[in-house]
């Protein structure tokens, strides 16, 4: 028996200043002939004049739109702008595109969220009071009645990267190691592996804090004292997961295919290497979530947009995964 089909994503329009508007341009055309892609954009009318565009009054009238037209969910109070130049009078309407995306995801109205970049400095002016979107979206699922246990992976390069810390000072990382973090990151990346990713028996390797992995204590006591405890409790669970490696070679090792993911213990030391090996096309993730969330792994792109010279990739890129993840979930509910 056929599955039935998956409703069409939700696409926030981000900071109307930035790159959103041409990228969701772009990621339209490169995509309309698969209706597996199917999304709509959630901003305002004016917002896209570089393709055909059909205004929709609800996320079901997306999917026979979408190969002729982008559909746009029409969302009022969003001032004009221009590309390039930011206005804090557009953050009401930025924070409400977020809102309804993941309204619609928890009401099984879209099969996803896809989130396009937005300044937090200039939502803050409106009473924002989260670091981030991977905190905003968690945030709106536990107001909904629903369990969240956020967690950052990024995947670009052939490598799948989970954050154990994000944006804190160096000094603080290794007193919040031991709370129990890596056990839930874990558990959260292990369960994401099988459900998301599609992946029936997930390997995890933990990277090391300190150089060479402490070398045996020797260059720091994190990885005998916290790191290689948690992976030994995470096995006892019947969890793959491997003591502390060496950050200078865990992600060789995961590229050559020893491991499905790495759990990075701090921010630089996870986004580098995804980075480097993809620059442009590297996607951001909340695995924990009771809905598919991903987003463009970049930011506003301010100087690109008023030059007109946005590039798509990562865009384009998050709308597969997020497709991918929506498909995967659908296949291990059945």
């Amino acid at each position: 028996m056929s599955r039935p089909a998956l409703p069409p994503l939700a696409l926030t329009m981000g900071d109307p200043a930035g790159c959103g508007p041409a990228i969701s341009a772009a990621a339209w055309a490169a995509l309309r002939a698969d209706p597996s892609l199917a999304f709509y954009l959630i901003g305002a009318p004016n917002l896209i004049s570089h393709v055909p565009t059909r205004f929709i009054t609800s996320p079901a009238e997306a999917a026979g739109i979408f190969a002729g037209a982008l559909p746009i969910l029409t969302l009022d109070g969003v001032p004009a702008v221009l590309p390039g130049r930011p206005d804090a009078a557009a953050a009401p309407a930025i924070i409400r595109a977020i809102e309804l995306a993941v309204s619609d995801a928890l009401a099984g109205r879209a099969s996803g969220v896809v989130t396009n970049p937005i300044n937090k400095a200039l939502l803050y002016s409106t009473g924002f009071r989260f670091p981030g979107h991977t905190e905003f979206v968690a945030h709106l699922c536990e107001a909904a009645g629903h369990a969240a246990s956020p967690v950052m992976i990024l995947t670009g390069g052939g490598l799948r990267v989970a954050l154990a810390t994000i944006h804190m000072p160096l000094r603080d990382v290794p007193g919040v190691l031991g709370d129990g973090r890596l056990e839930r990151i874990t558990r959260v990346v292990h369960r994401a592996l099988i459900h998301e990713f599609g992946i029936a028996a997930p390997r995890i390797a933990f990277a090391g804090l300190n150089p060479h992995a402490g070398e045996g204590g020797s260059i720091g006591r994190e990885e005998v004292e916290i790191i290689n405890p948690a992976a030994d409790r995470l096995q006892a669970e019947g969890i793959s997961v491997s003591h502390a490696r060496p950050g200078d070679t865990v992600f060789a090792e995961a590229l050559s295919g020893a491991w499905d993911a790495v759990i990075a213990m701090t921010h630089d030391q996870g986004l580098i290497p995804v980075k480097t090996l993809d620059m442009w096309g590297g996607v951001n993730s909340t695995l924990g979530l009771p809905i598919v969330r991903t987003s463009p792994d970049h930011g506003t792109a301010y100087d690109a947009a008023a030059a007109g010279a946005c590039r798509a990739d990562s865009l384009i890129s998050a709308i597969r995964l997020a497709a991918t993840f929506a498909a995967n979930r659908q296949k291990a509910a059945a």
